[in-house]
């Protein structure tokens, strides 16, 4: 670090301390990165700024990782423990072309590192955001402020002053310089590469922090109106109604109004702060996996539409926070139009999401404006994501899957889409439904209560600690894959204009969605609230002995830990007795006492509640379940009577519960 740097991180070390709080991404970079503390690190910045140094001096603290501030010692030389990409910007005037400091620096490392035999170097990219606002297509004063990559001391100072408490921290896997000097390139060949490649890391990280530019809501309403797919249906609905062209214009752009989102970075900056409150009312915590697979499929410039199982209202909040905080762009959420209701309806649009219609039927122009604004959403770079089960799951298990947006989103593909397209199903669980007594009523037969203030407020008054959330990310569906593999000759059917209906598009489509509810049920998460309401509902009267109760917890998370039903799956790390008491925590399960010791045991409603969180997990005991009971039932003794008879049954549940097995999978887990 030059003299002149020094001076200023040691004079704006404080104030900076003061305004700036980071958040970092992802929680635990050395467990989830594979850094290690233990070995040397070299940090590769986007840009040399003495308040992106300060903030990363801060973070490595905490993270017991070496101070970016201090050099490396290689042999009886010091290097900086940093190198950056863009150069700091002067005071006046524009920063110097960084590209040949950089190489020089990466350069000398390499040629350091040869000669002392010292490859055990990690390079670890650090990229920090002030603020996640992605900006709009055209410019403007405040996006000079604070949006330019390359800010002057001036802008700086208004970033730190303004989004400080909005500084995302983002560390990368780290390279290896092991690897790097394991080839037969020049150092000077290697120092280019590393150079090029963290630019292109750098702009990649850009496009998964901040997503695409957003598109005036003038410009979105004329790129609908003047696309070429939906001039033919603008004619033949004027000319149904007899209507002018124009008029039919001002009817797609009141739809334009009802459909889009308005989305702010303002809002989920605000939102970001209200949820985190809002989790730490409701929920001792929230459960995060395989974030990282996601990260990666952003980066690597996916189309990605996210498909989660829906549990509740709070699914819409929950799954768009987690998404926030692991660092991607959050995505346009496809909601329904009971959900615009004022004042949440602009606060939900301004939060990305975007409103439609429970059928489209009837209302051809309606359709095909629709299908054009999702259209622009994924040829824009937009995440999107939407329930394919359409509403809310009433009884805990997965709903058969409402195929219209999975079929709207391969037509997306048969438009010509110029990237791949992914789609990543999501499994969201809760310790505690607040809808769950409203389920049971309408399953009774009971009215569903129209969405409104009043339901907002009366979920307001129970605010409590409900336990835990849970979002597993599962195992990622690429459309182009799937239709290569299935379809091979599906780009026959790509036509930028008209609308495709290939015979191939119903069954590829329902193929799709029953692999999206597989792959959810394939990522469950289990928990003490699930795995109680499974044994105590098995036992006769609801009622079982404490002892006993805990010894078939443990029984349940030996054979998940021993034989998992996928590897996606996350199963608690506790005992049985640890999982019950936080159980029993939650005010679920009646304990009383007798002679005999403690009983848990549930009421008529609480069992009915139950069965609710039970089912979430059904499907995990299914196979094991039919297994037990051919040796209870039937006197099985082999391994292959047990196999016949199970691969006999297996047809009849698959479909059932979206068991993910195939023969052959079935066979190596019987085994």
């Amino acid at each position: 670090m030059s003299n002149s740097l020094s001076h200023w991180v040691n004079l704006l070390r404080w104030p900076v301390r003061l305004l700036v709080k980071s958040k970092l991404v992802p929680r635990d970079p050395c467990a989830e990165l594979g850094i290690d503390p233990h070995k040397p690190v070299v940090y590769i910045l986007k840009t040399e700024s003495v308040t992106d140094l300060i903030a990363l001096e801060r973070i490595a603290k905490k993270l017991g990782l070496p101070n970016p501030n201090t050099p490396i010692s290689i042999g009886d030389k010091e290097l900086p423990r940093y190198f950056s990409v863009h150069g700091r910007m002067p005071f006046v005037g524009k920063s110097a072309p960084q590209d040949e400091k950089s190489i020089a620096g990466f350069s000398e490392l390499v040629h350091l590192l040869r000669d002392e035999k010292q490859h055990d170097i990690q390079l670890v990219p650090v990229a920090l955001f002030w603020g996640r606002k992605p900006g709009k297509e055209d410019s403007s004063v405040k996006a000079a402020v604070l949006e330019d990559d390359q800010a002057s001391w001036l802008r700086k100072f208004m970033m730190v002053l303004f989004l400080g408490r909005d500084n995302f921290v983002r560390f990368s896997q780290p390279i290896s310089m092991t690897q790097m000097l394991d080839g037969r390139s020049s150092d000077e060949r290697i120092a280019h590469k590393l150079s090029r490649l963290a630019r292109f890391h750098f702009y990649r990280l850009a496009q998964t922090m901040l997503g695409p530019k957003l598109v005036y809501r003038n410009s979105l309403d004329k790129r609908i109106i003047k696309s070429p797919a939906l001039g033919p249906v603008i004619e033949e609905y004027g000319a149904q109604k007899k209507l002018t062209t124009e008029q039919v214009h001002d009817e797609v752009s009141k739809m334009v109004d009802e459909i889009a989102a308005n989305y702010s970075e303002r809002v989920l900056r605000i939102g970001d702060r209200v949820l985190s409150w809002l989790w730490n009312k409701l929920y001792k915590g929230v459960n995060i996996a395989n974030a990282e697979r996601v990260r990666q499929l952003s980066q690597d410039g996916e189309e990605i539409i996210y498909v989660p199982c829906h549990r509740s209202h709070m699914d819409y909040l929950l799954l768009s926070y987690v998404i926030y905080r692991q660092g991607m762009a959050p995505p346009h959420i496809a909601a329904g139009i009971n959900l615009s209701f004022w004042p949440a309806g602009p606060i939900f649009r301004r939060g990305g999401a975007f409103f439609m219609r429970r059928t489209f039927k009837g209302n051809k122009l309606y359709a095909a404006v629709f299908r054009e604004y999702l259209h622009q959403l994924f040829n824009n770079g937009y995440s999107v994501k939407y329930f394919t089960e359409g509403g809310r799951s009433r009884t805990g298990r997965l709903l058969n899957p409402k195929t219209g947006m999975v079929a709207m989103t391969v037509q997306g593909l048969l438009r010509g889409l110029d990237r791949p397209i992914t789609m990543v199903p999501v499994y969201l669980g809760y310790d505690h439904v607040m809808e769950v007594s409203t389920y049971h009523g309408e399953l009774k037969g009971k009215s569903k209560e129209k969405e409104s203030m009043g339901q907002v407020f009366k979920t307001l008054r129970k605010l409590k600690n409900f336990g835990r959330a849970y979002v597993n990310f599962g195992e990622p569906i690429s459309l182009n894959k799937h239709l290569d593999e299935t379809v091979p000759d599906w780009r026959e059917s790509i036509n930028p204009i008209e609308l495709q209906k290939p015979s191939w598009l119903t069954p590829t489509v329902n193929d799709i969605a029953n692999k999206v509810m597989t792959n959810i049920n394939n990522c469950a998460a289990v928990t003490s609230i699930t795995l109680t309401a499974l044994a105590v509902l098995g036992v006769e009267r609801r009622a079982i002995a404490k002892n006993n109760l805990i010894a078939q917890l443990d029984l349940y998370l030996n054979l998940l830990r021993k034989v998992p039903y996928t590897q996606g799956i996350t199963v608690p790390n506790e005992s049985g007795a640890e999982l019950l008491e936080q159980a029993i925590e939650l005010d679920k399960f009646t304990v009383t006492n007798d002679e005999l010791g403690d009983v848990i045991s549930l009421t008529t409603s609480g069992a009915v509640t139950m069965t609710y969180y039970r089912n979430n997990i059904l499907h995990l005991f299914a196979l094991p379940s039919l297994i037990a009971a051919s040796f209870v039932y039937k006197n099985m003794t082999t391994k292959q009577d047990v196999s016949e008879l199970v691969s006999g049954l297996y047809p009849l549940i698959k479909n059932e519960l979206f068991l993910g097995f195939e023969l052959e999978q079935l066979i190596q887990y019987i085994d």
